[in-house]
């Protein structure tokens, strides 16, 4: 057992320097710099993933390389992100959406067939995903009606890391799609999720009616 053990702690001296930059206070700006510096390297990127630890996991993210990215590695990746806590576990997830599988036709293809995934954290990624095809402006997908009704069907039994993505998706989709816009706000009426949710100053509210009027005004007053 123990012989495992040191075996498994025998790290590459490139994973051990990258390592020894990462402390408890490191913020993502400081990963993204370090990342910068070292590129694209897959092998290291897996090296830092395998020290299951949260801040070098991000690192190993943003260094991955995108092709190599298979339904089987990311179902891998996936399982590997379960001994994380709830709030790490889904970071994990978004930053891996966000950095990178919206970079390449392969990996969004992946991301748009997760729908009816069997893992929460792929169904978080679809919807959020579709979140962010709408608040970065572009041009959405034509599958909002499909969308708004799985969410009128599904959302209130989704887990709640999928619940959080259905509904920020709902709340973009009321945001920039005047006539479905009615049909958001009341999903959240009619779901009451996040009304009683305490909010940090300056920050928009989850609940679906608050969150579309703040920022539909936001943006007709600009």
């Amino acid at each position: 057992m123990n012989k495992n053990k040191s075996t498994e702690m025998k790290r590459s001296s490139k994973a051990e320097n990258v390592l020894s930059q990462i402390y408890s206070k490191t913020k993502l700006g400081d990963l993204r710099k370090i990342a910068k510096v070292i590129k694209k390297d897959h092998e290291l990127a897996m090296e830092l993933w395998s020290t299951e630890e949260f801040l070098p996991r991000l690192l190993a993210i943003l260094i991955m390389d995108k092709k190599l990215l298979s339904q089987e590695v990311l179902n891998k990746l996936d399982e590997g992100m379960q001994i994380h806590t709830f709030d790490e576990r889904n970071n994990l997830m978004d930053w891996l959406m966000a950095n990178q599988l919206t970079k390449d036709k392969k990996t969004i293809a992946l991301l748009e067939s997760w729908e009816n995934s069997s893992s929460a954290l792929q169904r978080r990624a679809f919807w959020y995903y579709q979140a962010r095809l709408r608040w970065t402006g572009q041009t959405p997908p034509d599958n909002t009606p499909d969308l708004l009704s799985t969410l009128e069907a599904n959302i209130t039994q989704e887990k709640p890391e999928v619940q959080w993505a259905m509904n920020f998706t709902a709340g973009w989709i009321g945001v920039y799609d005047e006539k479905n816009r009615a049909r958001c706000i009341q999903l959240g009426e009619k779901t009451g999720l996040y009304k009683d949710e305490m909010v940090s100053k300056g920050c928009t509210p989850n609940y679906l009616p608050e969150f579309i009027a703040i920022e539909v005004n936001k943006r007709n007053n600009n």
